[in-house]
Protein backbone atom coordinates (compact mmCIF):
# COMPACT_ATOMS: atom_id res chain seq x y z
CA UNK A 1 0.00 0.00 0.00
CA UNK A 2 1.30 3.53 -0.63
CA UNK A 3 1.72 6.06 1.74
CA UNK A 4 2.20 8.61 -0.88
CA UNK A 5 0.03 12.00 0.27
CA UNK A 6 -2.90 12.79 -2.08
CA UNK A 7 -3.11 16.41 -3.44
CA UNK A 8 -6.87 17.60 -3.37
CA UNK A 9 -7.09 19.97 -6.78
CA UNK A 10 -10.72 21.94 -5.87
CA UNK A 11 -12.26 23.56 -8.78
CA UNK A 12 -14.83 26.39 -8.13
CA UNK A 13 -17.37 26.73 -11.02
CA UNK A 14 -18.85 24.12 -14.02
CA UNK A 15 -18.90 25.90 -17.44
CA UNK A 16 -16.75 25.90 -20.29
CA UNK A 17 -13.32 26.62 -18.41
CA UNK A 18 -14.16 24.20 -15.15
CA UNK A 19 -15.09 21.10 -16.92
CA UNK A 20 -11.99 21.45 -19.41
CA UNK A 21 -9.84 21.63 -16.36
CA UNK A 22 -11.73 18.25 -14.34
CA UNK A 23 -11.49 16.67 -17.88
CA UNK A 24 -8.07 17.24 -18.10
CA UNK A 25 -6.92 16.50 -15.05
CA UNK A 26 -9.19 13.57 -14.97
CA UNK A 27 -7.20 12.33 -17.79
CA UNK A 28 -3.77 12.87 -16.64
CA UNK A 29 -3.75 13.10 -13.11
CA UNK A 30 -4.67 9.72 -11.40
CA UNK A 31 -2.30 8.37 -8.88
CA UNK A 32 -1.82 10.81 -5.63
CA UNK A 33 -4.65 13.11 -6.60
CA UNK A 34 -8.19 13.82 -6.04
CA UNK A 35 -10.20 16.21 -8.17
CA UNK A 36 -12.93 17.81 -7.27
CA UNK A 37 -15.74 20.57 -8.68
CA UNK A 38 -18.34 22.66 -7.37
CA UNK A 39 -20.92 24.42 -9.31
CA UNK A 40 -24.53 25.44 -8.71
CA UNK A 41 -27.23 24.89 -11.36
CA UNK A 42 -28.73 28.06 -9.97
CA UNK A 43 -25.92 30.15 -11.25
CA UNK A 44 -25.88 30.44 -15.42
CA UNK A 45 -22.94 30.03 -17.42
CA UNK A 46 -21.87 33.09 -19.86
CA UNK A 47 -21.78 30.64 -22.81
CA UNK A 48 -20.96 32.89 -25.54
CA UNK A 49 -17.72 31.15 -26.56
CA UNK A 50 -18.80 29.15 -29.13
CA UNK A 51 -15.86 29.60 -32.11
CA UNK A 52 -12.35 28.28 -31.22
CA UNK A 53 -9.21 28.35 -33.33
CA UNK A 54 -7.04 24.99 -34.37
CA UNK A 55 -5.47 24.64 -31.01
CA UNK A 56 -8.96 22.98 -30.31
CA UNK A 57 -8.12 19.66 -32.07
CA UNK A 58 -5.04 19.47 -30.07
CA UNK A 59 -7.36 19.53 -26.59
CA UNK A 60 -9.26 17.36 -27.57
CA UNK A 61 -7.26 14.76 -29.32
CA UNK A 62 -5.27 14.85 -26.22
CA UNK A 63 -8.56 13.40 -24.02
CA UNK A 64 -8.99 11.00 -26.53
CA UNK A 65 -12.19 12.22 -27.72
CA UNK A 66 -13.78 11.20 -31.39
CA UNK A 67 -13.88 14.46 -33.44
CA UNK A 68 -17.21 13.44 -35.10
CA UNK A 69 -18.66 11.85 -31.87
CA UNK A 70 -17.80 15.63 -30.28
CA UNK A 71 -19.18 17.45 -33.07
CA UNK A 72 -22.62 15.63 -32.94
CA UNK A 73 -23.60 16.06 -29.31
CA UNK A 74 -22.60 19.58 -29.52
CA UNK A 75 -24.08 20.47 -32.92
CA UNK A 76 -20.61 21.52 -34.06
CA UNK A 77 -19.69 22.68 -37.70
CA UNK A 78 -16.36 23.19 -38.92
CA UNK A 79 -14.45 26.88 -39.33
CA UNK A 80 -11.68 27.88 -41.49
CA UNK A 81 -11.08 31.48 -40.38
CA UNK A 82 -12.74 34.33 -39.42
CA UNK A 83 -14.47 37.09 -42.32
CA UNK A 84 -14.22 40.94 -41.01
CA UNK A 85 -17.07 42.98 -42.71
CA UNK A 86 -17.04 46.39 -43.00
CA UNK A 87 -13.52 47.06 -40.98
CA UNK A 88 -11.92 48.30 -43.32
CA UNK A 89 -14.64 50.47 -44.58
CA UNK A 90 -18.22 49.52 -44.97
CA UNK A 91 -18.96 47.52 -47.59
CA UNK A 92 -15.43 45.78 -47.88
CA UNK A 93 -15.01 42.10 -46.41
CA UNK A 94 -11.28 39.96 -45.38
CA UNK A 95 -10.39 36.91 -43.91
CA UNK A 96 -8.42 36.37 -41.42
CA UNK A 97 -7.86 32.05 -42.32
CA UNK A 98 -6.44 29.53 -40.82
CA UNK A 99 -3.22 28.07 -42.00
CA UNK A 100 -0.37 29.21 -44.88
CA UNK A 101 -0.83 32.36 -47.05
CA UNK A 102 0.69 31.57 -49.91
CA UNK A 103 4.29 29.66 -50.08
CA UNK A 104 7.92 31.16 -48.24
CA UNK A 105 10.46 30.82 -50.86
CA UNK A 106 14.31 30.25 -49.87
CA UNK A 107 15.46 32.17 -46.90
CA UNK A 108 12.08 34.91 -47.30
CA UNK A 109 8.76 34.98 -46.20
CA UNK A 110 5.72 34.92 -49.10
CA UNK A 111 4.61 38.58 -48.37
CA UNK A 112 7.64 39.95 -49.78
CA UNK A 113 6.63 37.91 -53.30
CA UNK A 114 3.51 39.75 -52.92
CA UNK A 115 4.43 43.23 -52.13
CA UNK A 116 6.95 43.01 -55.00
CA UNK A 117 4.19 41.78 -57.08
CA UNK A 118 1.24 43.76 -55.95
CA UNK A 119 3.39 46.65 -56.66
CA UNK A 120 4.24 45.43 -60.33
CA UNK A 121 0.25 45.07 -60.66
CA UNK A 122 1.00 41.29 -61.17
CA UNK A 123 -0.81 40.38 -57.96
CA UNK A 124 -4.06 39.42 -56.65
CA UNK A 125 -5.86 40.54 -53.35
CA UNK A 126 -4.07 38.28 -50.94
CA UNK A 127 -7.35 36.17 -50.42
CA UNK A 128 -6.52 34.51 -53.69
CA UNK A 129 -3.25 33.01 -52.06
CA UNK A 130 -4.82 31.50 -48.63
CA UNK A 131 -6.56 27.74 -49.62
CA UNK A 132 -8.64 28.06 -46.06
CA UNK A 133 -10.33 31.64 -47.35
CA UNK A 134 -10.68 30.01 -50.82
CA UNK A 135 -12.28 27.10 -49.60
CA UNK A 136 -14.53 29.08 -46.75
CA UNK A 137 -15.64 31.56 -49.05
CA UNK A 138 -16.79 28.77 -51.83
CA UNK A 139 -18.93 27.22 -48.70
CA UNK A 140 -16.07 23.73 -48.77
CA UNK A 141 -14.72 21.50 -46.46
CA UNK A 142 -11.83 18.53 -45.80
CA UNK A 143 -10.04 17.44 -44.03
CA UNK A 144 -6.69 15.11 -43.99
CA UNK A 145 -4.10 14.94 -46.98
CA UNK A 146 -4.96 16.99 -50.25
CA UNK A 147 -7.08 16.21 -52.56
CA UNK A 148 -5.35 17.01 -55.91
CA UNK A 149 -1.75 17.94 -55.57
CA UNK A 150 0.66 15.96 -53.30
CA UNK A 151 2.27 20.05 -52.53
CA UNK A 152 -0.36 21.41 -51.13
CA UNK A 153 -0.30 20.95 -47.57
CA UNK A 154 -3.17 19.97 -45.41
CA UNK A 155 -5.95 22.51 -44.46
CA UNK A 156 -6.31 23.76 -40.61
CA UNK A 157 -9.45 23.76 -39.10
CA UNK A 158 -11.37 25.10 -35.82
CA UNK A 159 -15.08 24.22 -34.90
CA UNK A 160 -18.22 25.95 -34.04
CA UNK A 161 -20.33 24.31 -31.23
CA UNK A 162 -22.87 24.85 -28.72
CA UNK A 163 -20.49 25.82 -25.42
CA UNK A 164 -23.02 24.08 -23.05
CA UNK A 165 -23.50 21.25 -24.49
CA UNK A 166 -19.37 21.30 -24.66
CA UNK A 167 -19.53 21.37 -20.98
CA UNK A 168 -21.87 18.86 -20.71
CA UNK A 169 -19.88 16.32 -22.85
CA UNK A 170 -16.43 16.97 -20.64
CA UNK A 171 -18.45 16.63 -17.42
CA UNK A 172 -19.50 13.39 -18.59
CA UNK A 173 -15.95 12.68 -19.41
CA UNK A 174 -14.62 14.27 -16.30
CA UNK A 175 -17.15 11.91 -14.27
CA UNK A 176 -16.37 8.87 -15.86
CA UNK A 177 -12.88 9.18 -15.23
CA UNK A 178 -13.24 9.90 -10.60
CA UNK A 179 -14.25 13.45 -11.23
CA UNK A 180 -16.09 14.13 -7.90
CA UNK A 181 -18.62 17.21 -8.63
CA UNK A 182 -20.25 18.66 -5.83
CA UNK A 183 -23.80 20.43 -6.38
CA UNK A 184 -24.22 23.52 -4.30
CA UNK A 185 -23.73 27.52 -3.85
CA UNK A 186 -20.44 28.54 -2.30
CA UNK A 187 -21.29 30.20 0.96
CA UNK A 188 -17.77 31.53 2.62
CA UNK A 189 -13.94 30.67 1.84
CA UNK A 190 -11.40 30.01 4.59
CA UNK A 191 -8.58 30.82 4.86
CA UNK A 192 -5.32 29.40 6.29
CA UNK A 193 -4.83 32.22 9.69
CA UNK A 194 -0.51 31.38 9.08
CA UNK A 195 0.23 31.15 5.49
CA UNK A 196 -3.29 33.41 4.15
CA UNK A 197 -3.67 30.16 1.42
CA UNK A 198 -6.84 29.01 1.19
CA UNK A 199 -8.43 26.10 3.53
CA UNK A 200 -11.73 25.29 2.43
CA UNK A 201 -14.60 26.43 0.27
CA UNK A 202 -17.88 26.30 3.03
CA UNK A 203 -21.25 25.57 0.57
CA UNK A 204 -24.61 26.96 1.49
CA UNK A 205 -25.74 23.69 2.57
CA UNK A 206 -23.00 23.52 5.47
CA UNK A 207 -20.26 21.01 3.33
CA UNK A 208 -16.68 22.26 3.87
CA UNK A 209 -14.76 21.27 1.04
CA UNK A 210 -10.82 21.64 1.82
CA UNK A 211 -8.28 21.99 -0.70
CA UNK A 212 -4.34 22.15 -1.52
CA UNK A 213 -4.78 23.48 -4.49
CA UNK A 214 -7.78 25.86 -5.86
CA UNK A 215 -8.91 26.51 -9.62
CA UNK A 216 -11.23 29.78 -9.85
CA UNK A 217 -14.05 29.39 -12.77
CA UNK A 218 -16.92 31.01 -11.41
CA UNK A 219 -16.69 34.01 -14.19
CA UNK A 220 -16.41 37.19 -14.21
CA UNK A 221 -16.86 37.81 -10.56
CA UNK A 222 -13.75 36.03 -9.30
CA UNK A 223 -15.25 34.91 -6.61
CA UNK A 224 -11.47 33.42 -5.11
CA UNK A 225 -9.43 35.03 -7.03
CA UNK A 226 -10.77 38.59 -6.21
CA UNK A 227 -13.33 38.30 -3.72
CA UNK A 228 -11.00 36.35 -1.21
CA UNK A 229 -7.38 36.87 -2.35
CA UNK A 230 -8.20 40.93 -3.96
CA UNK A 231 -5.92 40.29 -6.43
CA UNK A 232 -6.62 43.08 -8.24
CA UNK A 233 -7.99 43.76 -11.80
CA UNK A 234 -5.27 45.67 -15.04
CA UNK A 235 -8.22 47.96 -16.87
CA UNK A 236 -7.55 47.43 -20.52
CA UNK A 237 -10.39 49.54 -21.85
CA UNK A 238 -8.49 52.63 -22.90
CA UNK A 239 -7.45 50.43 -25.59
CA UNK A 240 -10.37 47.55 -26.39
CA UNK A 241 -13.31 50.35 -25.41
CA UNK A 242 -16.21 47.96 -25.70
CA UNK A 243 -17.81 46.90 -22.38
CA UNK A 244 -21.11 45.58 -23.49
CA UNK A 245 -22.79 42.73 -25.33
CA UNK A 246 -25.89 41.06 -26.20
CA UNK A 247 -26.74 37.49 -27.36
CA UNK A 248 -29.59 35.72 -29.02
CA UNK A 249 -29.94 32.43 -31.28
CA UNK A 250 -31.41 32.45 -34.57
CA UNK A 251 -32.87 30.16 -36.25
CA UNK A 252 -30.56 28.70 -39.02
CA UNK A 253 -31.15 30.03 -42.96
CA UNK A 254 -29.88 27.92 -45.55
CA UNK A 255 -26.54 25.67 -45.29
CA UNK A 256 -24.01 26.73 -42.17
CA UNK A 257 -20.81 28.70 -43.57
CA UNK A 258 -17.44 27.15 -42.45
CA UNK A 259 -16.05 30.51 -40.70
CA UNK A 260 -17.11 33.19 -38.55
CA UNK A 261 -18.61 36.52 -39.49
CA UNK A 262 -17.60 39.95 -37.36
CA UNK A 263 -19.31 42.41 -38.84
CA UNK A 264 -18.79 46.17 -37.65
CA UNK A 265 -21.65 48.15 -37.01
CA UNK A 266 -22.48 51.79 -35.56
CA UNK A 267 -20.69 51.58 -32.27
CA UNK A 268 -19.14 48.20 -31.98
CA UNK A 269 -19.13 44.50 -34.10
CA UNK A 270 -21.85 41.99 -34.79
CA UNK A 271 -20.96 37.96 -34.53
CA UNK A 272 -22.60 35.19 -36.62
CA UNK A 273 -21.89 32.34 -35.35
CA UNK A 274 -23.02 28.75 -37.47
CA UNK A 275 -23.99 25.77 -35.99
CA UNK A 276 -26.09 22.33 -37.02
CA UNK A 277 -28.85 23.09 -35.14
CA UNK A 278 -28.80 27.47 -34.41
CA UNK A 279 -26.97 30.07 -35.15
CA UNK A 280 -25.28 31.88 -32.55
CA UNK A 281 -25.90 36.08 -32.82
CA UNK A 282 -24.10 38.85 -30.64
CA UNK A 283 -23.48 42.35 -30.63
CA UNK A 284 -20.27 43.23 -28.49
CA UNK A 285 -20.51 47.23 -28.42
CA UNK A 286 -19.34 49.98 -26.56
CA UNK A 287 -21.73 51.81 -24.08
CA UNK A 288 -20.34 55.39 -24.32
CA UNK A 289 -21.53 55.38 -28.25
CA UNK A 290 -24.55 53.93 -28.26
CA UNK A 291 -27.38 52.69 -25.84
CA UNK A 292 -28.22 49.05 -24.65
CA UNK A 293 -31.72 49.43 -26.35
CA UNK A 294 -30.12 51.09 -29.87
CA UNK A 295 -27.69 48.18 -29.74
CA UNK A 296 -30.18 45.66 -28.95
CA UNK A 297 -32.58 46.98 -32.10
CA UNK A 298 -29.18 47.39 -34.32
CA UNK A 299 -28.86 42.95 -33.19
CA UNK A 300 -31.88 42.05 -34.02
CA UNK A 301 -32.44 43.85 -36.79
CA UNK A 302 -29.11 42.52 -38.36
CA UNK A 303 -29.77 39.05 -37.81
CA UNK A 304 -30.95 35.80 -40.17
CA UNK A 305 -33.75 33.63 -38.93
CA UNK A 306 -36.53 33.61 -36.47
CA UNK A 307 -35.20 34.94 -32.45
CA UNK A 308 -34.82 31.59 -30.99
CA UNK A 309 -35.16 33.18 -27.33
CA UNK A 310 -34.53 36.75 -25.28
CA UNK A 311 -31.60 38.71 -25.93
CA UNK A 312 -29.05 38.31 -22.93
CA UNK A 313 -27.00 41.51 -22.25
CA UNK A 314 -23.38 40.94 -20.40
CA UNK A 315 -21.53 43.55 -18.89
CA UNK A 316 -17.54 43.41 -18.86
CA UNK A 317 -14.28 45.57 -18.27
CA UNK A 318 -11.55 44.19 -20.80
CA UNK A 319 -8.56 43.17 -18.59
CA UNK A 320 -6.81 40.78 -17.04
CA UNK A 321 -6.08 40.09 -12.94
CA UNK A 322 -2.55 41.43 -12.13
CA UNK A 323 -1.69 37.89 -11.09
CA UNK A 324 -3.65 34.59 -12.66
CA UNK A 325 -2.20 32.67 -9.56
CA UNK A 326 -2.53 34.00 -6.17
CA UNK A 327 -1.16 32.14 -3.28
CA UNK A 328 -2.75 28.63 -3.79
CA UNK A 329 -4.88 30.19 -6.20
CA UNK A 330 -5.34 29.89 -10.10
CA UNK A 331 -7.78 31.96 -12.10
CA UNK A 332 -9.15 30.68 -15.55
CA UNK A 333 -11.52 31.29 -17.86
CA UNK A 334 -13.41 34.50 -17.26
CA UNK A 335 -11.71 35.09 -13.54
CA UNK A 336 -8.56 35.24 -14.78
CA UNK A 337 -9.73 38.31 -17.17
CA UNK A 338 -11.47 39.01 -20.39
CA UNK A 339 -10.64 39.52 -23.72
CA UNK A 340 -13.62 39.91 -26.48
CA UNK A 341 -14.44 37.27 -28.66
CA UNK A 342 -13.17 39.09 -32.01
CA UNK A 343 -10.39 36.28 -33.06
CA UNK A 344 -12.07 33.70 -31.13
CA UNK A 345 -9.58 33.05 -28.47
CA UNK A 346 -11.75 32.65 -25.19
CA UNK A 347 -11.74 28.62 -24.95
CA UNK A 348 -8.38 28.48 -25.75
CA UNK A 349 -6.96 30.87 -23.29
CA UNK A 350 -8.85 28.26 -20.85
CA UNK A 351 -7.10 25.56 -22.61
CA UNK A 352 -3.36 27.38 -22.62
CA UNK A 353 -3.79 27.96 -19.01
CA UNK A 354 -4.82 24.32 -18.23
CA UNK A 355 -1.48 23.21 -20.20
CA UNK A 356 0.77 25.59 -18.54
CA UNK A 357 -0.39 24.51 -15.34
CA UNK A 358 -0.22 20.78 -15.59
CA UNK A 359 3.54 21.88 -17.05
CA UNK A 360 4.36 23.72 -13.80
CA UNK A 361 2.28 20.97 -11.59
CA UNK A 362 3.91 21.98 -7.80
CA UNK A 363 4.76 19.67 -5.35
CA UNK A 364 3.54 21.17 -1.98
CA UNK A 365 4.06 23.71 -0.79
CA UNK A 366 4.06 25.70 -3.84
CA UNK A 367 7.00 27.52 -4.51
CA UNK A 368 6.83 31.06 -5.29
CA UNK A 369 9.45 30.77 -8.27
CA UNK A 370 6.85 28.29 -10.38
CA UNK A 371 3.84 31.05 -9.86
CA UNK A 372 6.01 33.57 -10.75
CA UNK A 373 6.68 31.31 -13.95
CA UNK A 374 3.10 30.62 -14.82
CA UNK A 375 2.28 34.32 -14.23
CA UNK A 376 5.24 35.85 -16.24
CA UNK A 377 3.89 33.17 -19.30
CA UNK A 378 0.33 34.11 -18.98
CA UNK A 379 0.58 37.69 -19.06
CA UNK A 380 2.82 37.53 -22.14
CA UNK A 381 0.19 35.27 -24.08
CA UNK A 382 -2.62 37.55 -23.22
CA UNK A 383 -0.66 41.13 -23.58
CA UNK A 384 -0.08 39.86 -27.12
CA UNK A 385 -3.53 38.47 -28.13
CA UNK A 386 -4.68 42.30 -26.63
CA UNK A 387 -1.88 43.88 -29.36
CA UNK A 388 -3.48 41.68 -31.87
CA UNK A 389 -7.02 43.03 -31.23
CA UNK A 390 -6.14 46.23 -30.52
CA UNK A 391 -4.92 46.52 -34.34
CA UNK A 392 -8.30 45.55 -35.43
CA UNK A 393 -9.97 48.58 -34.42
CA UNK A 394 -7.00 51.38 -34.48
CA UNK A 395 -6.81 50.35 -38.62
CA UNK A 396 -10.22 50.91 -39.43
CA UNK A 397 -11.29 53.11 -41.84
CA UNK A 398 -15.59 53.54 -40.07
CA UNK A 399 -16.99 57.18 -40.30
CA UNK A 400 -18.76 56.84 -37.12
CA UNK A 401 -17.19 58.61 -33.83
CA UNK A 402 -16.50 55.17 -32.03
CA UNK A 403 -14.18 54.05 -35.01
CA UNK A 404 -12.96 57.85 -35.38
CA UNK A 405 -11.94 57.76 -31.19
CA UNK A 406 -10.33 53.76 -31.72
CA UNK A 407 -8.21 55.27 -34.45
CA UNK A 408 -6.57 58.20 -32.72
CA UNK A 409 -5.95 55.73 -29.50
CA UNK A 410 -2.28 55.45 -28.22
CA UNK A 411 -1.26 52.23 -29.09
CA UNK A 412 1.11 49.73 -26.51
CA UNK A 413 4.43 50.07 -27.26
CA UNK A 414 4.50 46.03 -28.30
CA UNK A 415 2.19 47.21 -31.13
CA UNK A 416 3.46 50.18 -32.30
CA UNK A 417 7.01 48.29 -32.52
CA UNK A 418 5.01 45.56 -34.91
CA UNK A 419 3.09 47.75 -36.86
CA UNK A 420 5.99 50.09 -37.86
CA UNK A 421 8.64 47.05 -38.67
CA UNK A 422 5.26 45.77 -41.17
CA UNK A 423 5.21 49.56 -42.62
CA UNK A 424 8.78 50.33 -43.12
CA UNK A 425 10.42 46.59 -44.42
CA UNK A 426 7.55 44.39 -44.84
CA UNK A 427 8.63 41.96 -41.87
CA UNK A 428 6.58 40.16 -39.65
CA UNK A 429 8.46 39.01 -36.62
CA UNK A 430 6.74 36.30 -34.36
CA UNK A 431 8.06 36.90 -31.10
CA UNK A 432 8.85 33.32 -28.59
CA UNK A 433 5.41 31.43 -28.95
CA UNK A 434 2.88 34.02 -29.08
CA UNK A 435 -0.56 33.09 -30.26
CA UNK A 436 -0.90 34.81 -33.67
CA UNK A 437 1.46 33.65 -36.61
CA UNK A 438 3.20 35.96 -38.98
CA UNK A 439 0.29 35.17 -41.20
CA UNK A 440 -2.12 35.92 -39.21
CA UNK A 441 -0.84 39.22 -38.51
CA UNK A 442 -0.16 39.51 -41.68
CA UNK A 443 -4.11 39.11 -43.25
CA UNK A 444 -5.57 41.53 -40.82
CA UNK A 445 -2.86 43.96 -41.58
CA UNK A 446 -3.13 43.83 -45.56
CA UNK A 447 -7.02 43.02 -45.13
CA UNK A 448 -7.38 46.50 -43.17
CA UNK A 449 -5.11 48.51 -45.29
CA UNK A 450 -2.19 48.73 -43.19
CA UNK A 451 0.29 49.44 -46.41
CA UNK A 452 4.11 48.21 -46.43
CA UNK A 453 6.34 50.63 -48.20
CA UNK A 454 9.38 48.44 -48.57
CA UNK A 455 9.84 44.75 -49.23
CA UNK A 456 12.78 42.42 -48.63
CA UNK A 457 15.37 43.17 -51.17
CA UNK A 458 15.75 38.84 -51.96
CA UNK A 459 12.64 39.05 -53.59
CA UNK A 460 13.67 41.32 -56.32
CA UNK A 461 16.13 38.54 -57.70
CA UNK A 462 13.27 36.44 -59.08
CA UNK A 463 12.48 37.31 -62.99
CA UNK A 464 9.41 39.64 -63.58
CA UNK A 465 7.97 36.69 -65.78
CA UNK A 466 8.82 33.89 -63.02
CA UNK A 467 7.09 35.78 -60.20
CA UNK A 468 3.72 36.37 -62.46
CA UNK A 469 3.64 32.42 -63.44
CA UNK A 470 4.67 31.71 -59.41
CA UNK A 471 1.77 33.92 -58.17
CA UNK A 472 -0.63 32.55 -60.66
CA UNK A 473 0.11 29.20 -60.31
CA UNK A 474 -0.52 29.36 -56.44
CA UNK A 475 -3.86 30.81 -56.90
CA UNK A 476 -5.01 28.27 -59.61
CA UNK A 477 -3.43 25.18 -57.16
CA UNK A 478 -5.25 26.43 -54.29
CA UNK A 479 -8.87 27.03 -56.35
CA UNK A 480 -8.72 23.83 -57.64
CA UNK A 481 -8.14 22.11 -54.33
CA UNK A 482 -10.74 24.06 -53.34
CA UNK A 483 -13.31 22.88 -55.93
CA UNK A 484 -12.46 19.30 -54.99
CA UNK A 485 -13.39 19.16 -51.81
CA UNK A 486 -17.04 18.61 -50.66
CA UNK A 487 -19.55 21.44 -49.71
CA UNK A 488 -19.43 22.21 -45.43
CA UNK A 489 -22.90 20.90 -45.57
CA UNK A 490 -22.48 17.25 -47.33
CA UNK A 491 -19.25 17.40 -45.32
CA UNK A 492 -21.06 17.64 -42.25
CA UNK A 493 -23.78 15.49 -43.33
CA UNK A 494 -21.32 12.56 -44.53
CA UNK A 495 -19.47 12.63 -41.01
CA UNK A 496 -21.20 14.37 -37.91
CA UNK A 497 -24.45 15.25 -38.35
CA UNK A 498 -26.12 15.96 -35.17
CA UNK A 499 -29.30 13.77 -34.04
CA UNK A 500 -32.36 15.89 -34.31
Amino acid sequence: MSDQRVTTIVIAGGGTAGWMAAATFGRFLESGYRIRLIESEEIGTVGVGEATIPQIRLFNQALGLDEDAFLRATGGTFKLGIAFDGWREPGHSYMHAFGDVGRDVGLIAFQHYWLRAKALGLAKPLDAYALNEVAARAGRMHRGGPLTAATIPAMPYAFHFDAGLYAAYLRRFAVNRGVERTEGRIDRIERDGESGDLAALVLASGERIEGDLFLDCTGFRGLLIEGALETGYEDWTHWLPCDRAIAVPSANVGAPLPYTRAIAREAGWQWRIPLQHRTGNGHVYCSAFTSDDAATDTLLSNIEGEPQAEPRRLRFVTGRRKRAWNRNVVAMGLASGFLEPLESTSIHLIQAAIARLIKLLPTLPVAAAVRDEYNRQTDFEIERIRDFLILHYWANGRPEPFWQSCRAMELPDTLKAKIELWQQAGTIVREHEELFTEDGWLQVLAGQGVEAHAHHPLADQIATGDLAEYMETLELLYRREANAMPTHAAFIAQHCAARS
